[in-house]
């Protein structure tokens, strides 16, 4: 028991934290102005009814606000389990599903770890239909993510032309649909006609880990086969070489004006010579190329022909973009080029066009503007977050406007017609120099004058153990490493200190908006990385080989020990900063937090640690203790206009609701798996749900499972 009073003793020397901070208060929602955007376009996601969730981001918009209200701080204690159901497809090896499911009519859409699409009642929580895309373990990059699947409807004025085309077949199919009796039987053997108007006019499209796009008719599972080949198109066309695990589809492709915009997600750390990121579309009820955009050749963006590939290692977008179909433009949260360590064989084009938002013309698929985030990254900031659109004010009245959080805990506002930055603008200033490569280093690197999410840089007597003696190992650390504050080059002589690290900041969960109260609601990361640039003889002597090389499955956690074959460096990096003796983190905490921030002025509302010890410990012992710490945390929020932001996200295996006024959690529970995934919020036959996928994470250390969990008040509260 000696650890656990150490621990608890250590968490209440930290409580409230550092950099924690109360300054203002949230507005009323009644009398808010309103930050809801116009962003064009006939589907239903542009507009989605309150009872629906119609996007992954809830909206075209990715507000991630709902307008439902039945449920509210004073009646949320009173929230059960209404169902739960098993998608019995559990990951083994770098399992994290990440899902956030749809909801629209009568129907919720999930998608498993081996992408397995489902349909759910909405009200009970029983199995419509499944398919199954067959994707093998190997397809598997770190992660089994399945971010979220995208709704769409055919316009009328295409289903008369299409409808011969969209018949569904029966040829490779794997779908399957619950019958009456409670069997699961073929989709086959349902009553639908398959030449209908009706066949595939509501489509589930979902992107796979082995690099398909596949569509599927919402009401029954089966492949829509006028969509490329069969109901599915592959993206590695005129890549070159795509090893199994290099090439996957783990976010939302997203429609703008009728076009498929997908990009992809590329191996990090293996070699120079990796697949390119090109971001492609595709006329989305045909699957015809339309365009494809190399951020290496950014000026041209006609697809390619003959033997012809897209440069290798080029900068790519694995996380969620987001368009704007009244503007017809398409907003790419970028990567970086390829090694994420290394950047002296990278064009101009790849420097210029990497780890920033791009907006392609969506009719062309050629540049309109760019802004970076990150010069010449080497820290592997690529963006993470899907940013968020919104009417933002300025003098000049409301702007279109793009919420661009990041990874090293800023947030910036942009004019999404020009991308100007608005709410104060951009500071460059001056930054760390030197580091194995310093003529590409920049000068100067990009700061918000907006809002950011930044702790004060680390001092030695940050670091942190739950002994003198743990503490002791991390000062050293700390002291022979280089550490100058953010920024800091990469370093091969000595080790070097990544503070926030590539797990900083805001990441895929992104952010949400109240557009009536005018919040913003962020959680974050405030964590540090411990890495070495490894010299190529010593990558040769301690064997580090790429993942081809070995032939083996999923691949470790991202960056420990990767080979970075073709630069004269490897890379080791310790994500977290761990105590290998331990396995604690050698800061101090909070590792993580949410905070409510002003859309108006950036200015922060309130700011509290998110994740209690409870399910962490040394050596990997859960401690049960309830104190609010601040753990790491993966995945985002729902806000509703009941009041309320749930979140699960935390390494602490609670799913809970906060009290946007003040901040304060006002209802939790345990979950049978790690919730680092966004919920949604719906509503069916007139009652209130909130729904969250428990799958865990291997890379936050929680536990798998396969939950599907929806929540509501008893039926005498929520009729």
């Amino acid at each position: 028991m000696l650890f656990l009073a150490l621990v608890v003793a250590g968490a209440i020397a930290f409580i409230p934290g550092r950099g924690y901070e109360k300054t203002g208060d949230v507005a009323d929602a009644a009398s808010a102005d309103a930050y809801v955007t116009d962003v064009g376009g006939e589907q239903l996601s542009r507009d989605p009814a309150a009872k629906d969730w119609a996007a992954y981001g809830g909206d075209d918009a990715a507000t991630r606000y709902s307008r439902l209200d039945q449920i509210t701080p004073d009646n949320v204690d009173k929230l059960q389990v209404a169902w739960q159901y098993h998608t019995q497809d559990v990951v083994e090896e770098g399992w994290g599903t990440e899902n956030t499911p749809l909801k629209v009519g009568d129907d919720l859409f999930v998608c498993t770890g081996h992408d397995i699409l489902i349909s759910l009642d909405a009200v009970t929580g029983e199995e419509n239909w499944r398919y199954d895309p067959q994707v093998p373990d190997e397809a598997i990059p770190y992660t089994a993510a399945c971010r979220g699947v995208t709704y769409y409807q055919v316009p009328q004025d295409r289903l008369q032309k299409t409808s011969s085309s969209t018949t569904t077949s029966d040829e490779g199919d794997h779908s399957t649909a619950a019958s009456d009796d409670g069997t699961t039987t073929s989709a086959t053997e349902r009553n639908v006609a398959d030449t209908s108007d009706a066949a595939c006019r509501q489509r589930i499209i979902v992107g796979t880990l082995d690099a398909r796009l596949i569509e599927v008719d919402a009401q029954t599972g089966k492949p829509c086969s006028g969509f490329g080949q069969d109901g599915q198109v592959d993206i590695t066309d005129h890549m070159g070489s795509t090893p199994p695990g290099y090439v996957a589809i783990n976010s939302v492709p997203v429609v703008v004006r009728d076009v498929l915009v997908t990009g992809h997600q590329v191996l990090d750390g293996q070699s120079t010579d990796e697949p390119s990121g090109v971001i492609k579309g595709y006329d989305v009820v045909t699957g015809e190329p339309l365009w494809a955009w190399d951020p290496a050749k950014p000026e041209q963006s006609e697809p390619l022909t003959g033997d012809a590939i897209y440069k290798r290692g080029s900068p790519n977008m694995w996380t969620t973009a987001i368009g704007d179909s009244k503007l017809g433009m398409v907003y790419l949260p970028m990567g970086n080029a390829l090694p994420d360590y290394w950047s002296s064989k990278r064009n101009e084009a790849e420097k210029t066009y990497s780890s920033g938002v791009v907006a392609l013309d969506v009719e062309t698929g050629l540049p309109v503007w760019h802004f970076q985030s990150a010069h010449n990254d080497v820290w592997d900031y690529d963006l993470g977050a899907q940013p968020t659109l919104v009417d933002f004010p300025t003098d000049d009245g409301k702007v279109p406007a793009l919420i661009l959080p990041t990874k090293q805990a800023e947030i910036y506002v942009l004019d999404r017609k020009t991308g100007e930055p608005l709410g104060g603008g951009v500071e460059e200033r001056p930054v760390p120099q030197g580091g194995e490569e310093p003529e590409q280093r920049s000068k100067t690197q990009p700061f918000s004058r907006y809002a950011n999410l930044r702790f004060p840089p680390l001092t030695p007597q940050d670091t942190w153990g739950m002994s003198p003696f743990d503490q002791l190992y991390c000062r050293i650390q700390f002291e022979r490493a280089r550490y100058d504050g953010p920024y800091t080059p990469p370093m091969a002589d000595q080790p070097y200190i990544q503070f926030p690290s590539y797990n900083g900041g805001s990441d895929w969960g992104s952010v949400a908006v109240d557009p009536t109260r005018g919040v913003i609601i962020a959680n974050y990361n405030n964590m540090a990385m411990y890495d070495q640039l490894v010299p190529r003889e010593t990558v040769e002597k301690l064997g580090w080989k790429t993942r081809e090389e070995k032939n083996q499955g999923v691949t470790p956690i991202e960056g420990a020990g990767a080979p970075q074959v073709g630069a004269p460096y490897g890379v080791d990096i310790n994500a977290g900063w761990r105590n290998p003796y331990t396995g604690l983190l050698c800061t101090q905490p909070p590792y993580g937090g949410i905070r409510a921030i002003d859309l108006a002025s950036g200015k922060t509302l309130w700011d509290r640690p998110l994740g209690t010890a409870r399910a962490n410990g040394p050596w990997g012992i859960e401690s049960h203790l309830p104190i609010n710490i601040g753990t790491p945390n993966n995945g985002g929020s729902v806000v509703t206009a009941g009041g309320l932001i749930f979140i699960a996200a935390a390494t602490d295996n609670l799913f809970r609701a906060i009290d946007i006024q003040t901040g304060k959690t006002v209802w939790s529970v345990p979950l049978p798996a790690g919730g680092q995934a966004n919920p949604i919020v719906y509503e069916a036959n007139g009652r209130e749900y909130v729904m969250i996928r428990a799958s865990g994470h291997h890379f936050m250390h929680t536990p798998k499972g396969d939950s599907v969990i929806a929540y509501a008040l008893p039926e005498q509260h929520g009729s």
